[in-house]
C-alpha cells in the first residue's frame, strides 16, 4: 500500500507514528534523528501502518456513503421537534423554577440546542429523530443555561440535579447523534 510520509522534526525525545485521513503517515521525530532511523522505524511499524490506514479509509468510504435528509425531511423533523420540545421545556421549566422567553426550531450543523442571554431557546430540528431521554437531556442542558450561562461544575450539578443519568444521552448524541448531524445537506 502506498501512502505519503510526513515528518515533523521537533525537541521530542521519542518517535510517534499517526495515521490521517487520505492516506498520509505522519511521523513525529527528535530533530536530530537521521532519516535512516526514520525509515527504519517506519519498516519496523509496516503491519500498524497498513491497518490504520486501511481503517482510515473504511472511515473514509463510510462518509462517502452518507445519504443526506432532503429539504422535505427536514421540514418534518422541524414540524415534529415544535410539536415534541415545547411541552417538554414547559415541564422542566416549572420543575426547575426558570423562565425561558420563545422556542425556535432550527437545522444546526453545531449544536443541539442553545440559550440565548435574553432567554430565548434554540433546538437542532434533528432531535425528532433522537430517543425521549436525549430530547430530555438537550431540552434540560439549555434551561439549565438560564440559571448558569456557562459549562461550570456548578451548570453540570444543575444539570445532575434534574437527570442523574444525563451521561448516557449526553453520550449517544457524540456518536449516534454525530451520524445525525453528518446527514444535514451542505458543506462539511
Amino acid at each position: 500500500m502506498r501512502y505519503e510520509v510526513r515528518v515533523l522534526r521537533s525537541d521530542r525525545k521519542t518517535l510517534a507514528i499517526q495515521v490521517t485521513g487520505g492516506s498520509q503517515v505522519v511521523v513525529r521525530a527528535p530533530k536530530r534523528l537521521s532519516d535512516r532511523a526514520i525509515d527504519a522505524f517506519l519498516q519496523e511499524h509496516a503491519d500498524w501502518i497498513a491497518l490504520h490506514l486501511q481503517k482510515a479509509a473504511q472511515r473514509e468510504a463510510e462518509k462517502q456513503a452518507v445519504i443526506p435528509f432532503t429539504t422535505d425531511e427536514l421540514r418534518a423533523f422541524a414540524r415534529q421537534a415544535a410539536e415534541e420540545l415545547p411541552p417538554l421545556c414547559a415541564r422542566y421549566a416549572e420543575q426547575m423554577g426558570v423562565q425561558y422567553r420563545r422556542i425556535a426550531i432550527r437545522s444546526q450543523r453545531t449544536r443541539w440546542g442553545s440559550c440565548s442571554r435574553q432567554g430565548n431557546l434554540n433546538f437542532n430540528c434533528l432531535l425528532a429523530l433522537c430517543p425521549a431521554d436525549v430530547k430530555e437531556y438537550v431540552v434540560v442542558h439549555e434551561l439549565c443555561h438560564l440559571k448558569e450561562m456557562n459549562h461550570s461544575p456548578r451548570f453540570w450539578r444543575e444539570v445532575r440535579a434534574v437527570l442523574p443519568q444525563y451521561e448516557q444521552p449526553y453520550r449517544w448524541l457524540k456518536t449516534e447523534g454525530q451520524k445525525l448531524i453528518e446527514r444535514l445537506p451542505g458543506p462539511k
